[in-house]
C-alpha cells in the first residue's frame, strides 16, 4: 500500500513561497474565465444533432457532473493548498505512475483542445470574411499561434478579462437575440422539450450530448494551480468554484435555449458556426461583428491552451517526466521551442485527421481518466489527515463522480475510444519510463 508523503509546510513569507494575492472575486473571475471559453460557440450544434432541440438538458446534466468532481477538487485544493492539481493527488494516493499518467493526460487534453479549436477556427464563423480550405486555415492557424507562443505571451490578468468581457458580450447577444426573434413570433419554444432524435432515444440523447457539453465546463481544473497565491483558500476556492461553475452553467442553458429556439434543430447541427444562425435569424446585427467575436474566442481559447500545454510539456521534461530535447529554450527569448513545436505538431496531426466533434470527444475522454484519478485520490486520501480545516465533500459525491466518469465514458464513440487508447497507451508506456527513472534516481 502506498503510504501519502507528508505535505511540507510553507509559509507566505518563506522565500520560495508565492505571494499570496487572489481574493474570492478574482478567484471567481479567473475560474469563470477558465470555463467559459470558446467551446459553446462550436460544440451547440453537434450537441443538438445528438439530443434534439432540448440543448439545455445535456447542458444542464454536464454541469451538475462536472460539479461533482469540482467537489472533489475544491476538499483536495483546500486540504492541500499547493500548485501540481491532478497529478499531485494521484501521485500521493497511488505513487508517481498514476501521477505522470494523470499529467500525461492533461498534456494530451491541452494538445487535442488546441486542435479542435483550429478545426473551430477554420468553420462558418471565419467564412464570413473569407473561404479558404481548412486545412490550410489549421495549418496557418496552427503556425501563427505557435509563432506567438514562441515569441513570449504575457498571460496578464488584464489581457484575460478582456477576452473574457468579449466572448461572454457574444453569448449574452445570442441570448439576447434569441428572445427576441421568440418574442416577434419567429422562434419556436416548442423545440425546447424536444428531447431525442431518431437514433437516439432520450436517455441516450441525454448522455450522448452530455459527453460533448462537458467540454464546455472544462478549465475549472487548472485553477488548482492558483491556490497557493489564493487568500485562505479554505474558504475563498470553494465558493469561487461552484460560484464560477453555476454562473457558467447559467449562461449555457441560456444560450443553448435561445439558440433553439431561434433556429430549425437541423439546422444548427449542420452549422460549424451555430450561434451565428441565431445572428443570421435575427437580423439587424452585422454578422461579421459576431463572427470577429466568436473567432476571438476561438483563437484566444487555443493561444492560452497552447502556452499551459508547452509549459506543461517543458515542465515535465525537465523533471526527466519527457524526453530531455523539450527543455531547449530560445537563447533570446527563454521560451521553449522544442515543446511548443512538438505539441503544435502533435495538434496539427489531431486536427487534420478528425472533426471538432471527435477532437472535442477525445478531450472529454481523457479529462474522464484525469477526473476519475481525482475523485478516487479523494476517497483514498481521506486517512491522510492535516493539521488545517479545510473543505469536506460528504463522501457519496467523489462516489458519485468516479461513476460519472465511467458512465460518460461508456457513451463515447467507438473511432475516439481509439484515438484516446493509442494516446493512454502512449501515456502508460512513457509513465513506466519515468516510474524506473525516479527509482533509480532514488
Amino acid at each position: 500500500m502506498h503510504t501519502p508523503p507528508v505535505e511540507p509546510r510553507t509559509s507566505s513569507d518563506a522565500p520560495t513561497a508565492l505571494k499570496k494575492v487572489l481574493t474570492t472575486p478574482l478567484l471567481y473571475f479567473f475560474i469563470l474565465g477558465d470555463v467559459l471559453g470558446a467551446g459553446v460557440y462550436v460544440l451547440i450544434g453537434q450537441v443538438a444533432a445528438d439530443a434534439g432541440g432540448a440543448v439545455w438538458v445535456p447542458l444542464v446534466v454536464a454541469l451538475c457532473l462536472a460539479l461533482l468532481t469540482a467537489a472533489s477538487y475544491a476538499e483536495l485544493v483546500t486540504k492541500y493548498p499547493r500548485a501540481g492539481g491532478a497529478s499531485h493527488y494521484a501521485t500521493l494516493a497511488y505513487g508517481p505512475f498514476a501521477g505522470f499518467l494523470a499529467g500525461f493526460c492533461m498534456l494530451a487534453a491541452g494538445i487535442v483542445s488546441v486542435g479542435a479549436l483550429a478545426r473551430g477556427f477554420g468553420g462558418d464563423y471565419l467564412s464570413e470574411f473569407i473561404t479558404l480550405p481548412v486545412v490550410l486555415v489549421v495549418i496557418v492557424f496552427l503556425g501563427a499561434l505557435a509563432l506567438l507562443n514562441a515569441r513570449g505571451i504575457s498571460e496578464s490578468t488584464r489581457a484575460n478579462t478582456v477576452a473574457t468581457v468579449i466572448e461572454v458580450g457574444g453569448l449574452v447577444l445570442v441570448i439576447g437575440l434569441g428572445a427576441w426573434i421568440v418574442l416577434r413570433g419567429d422562434g419556436d419554444v416548442g423545440r425546447l422539450v424536444d428531447l431525442g432524435t431518431s437514433e437516439n432515444g432520450p436517455a441516450a440523447a441525454v448522455l450522448s450530448g452530455a459527453v460533448l457539453a462537458y467540454y464546455s465546463f472544462v478549465g475549472f481544473e487548472t485553477s488548482v494551480n492558483v491556490a497557493e497565491e489564493t487568500r485562505d483558500p479554505r474558504r475563498a476556492y470553494p465558493r469561487a468554484l461552484f460560484g464560477a461553475l453555476v454562473t457558467a452553467g447559467a449562461v449555457y442553458a441560456l444560450v443553448g435555449a435561445a439558440a433553439a429556439a431561434a433556429v430549425p434543430t437541423g439546422k444548427l447541427a449542420e452549422s460549424s458556426g451555430p450561434l451565428l444562425e441565431v445572428v443570421r435569424a435575427a437580423g439587424g446585427v452585422p454578422t461579421e461583428v459576431f463572427s470577429a467575436i466568436a473567432l476571438v474566442a476561438v483563437a484566444n481559447g487555443a493561444l492560452l491552451t497552447g502556452i499551459m500545454s508547452s509549459r506543461l510539456a517543458y515542465g515535465m521534461a525537465r523533471d526527466g517526466l519527457l524526453p530531455g530535447f523539450l527543455t531547449k529554450v530560445l537563447p533570446g527569448r527563454r521560451t521553449p521551442w522544442a515543446a511548443i513545436a512538438a505539441t503544435t505538431v502533435l495538434s496539427l496531426l489531431l486536427a487534420l485527421t478528425g472533426d471538432v466533434a471527435t477532437l472535442a470527444s477525445t478531450l472529454v475522454l481523457l479529462l474522464l481518466v484525469v477526473f476519475f484519478f481525482v475523485n478516487t485520490a479523494l476517497l483514498v486520501l481521506r486517512r491522510d489527515a492535516v493539521a488545517h480545516d479545510h473543505f469536506k465533500a460528504p463522501t457519496v459525491v467523489p462516489v458519485l463522480g468516479a461513476v460519472s466518469c465511467v458512465v460518460l465514458a461508456t457513451q463515447i464513440e467507438r473511432d475516439v475510444w481509439l484515438r484516446g487508447l493509442l494516446l493512454l497507451a502512449v501515456g502508460a508506456a512513457l509513465g513506466v519510463v519515468a516510474a524506473v527513472r525516479l527509482r533509480r534516481a532514488r
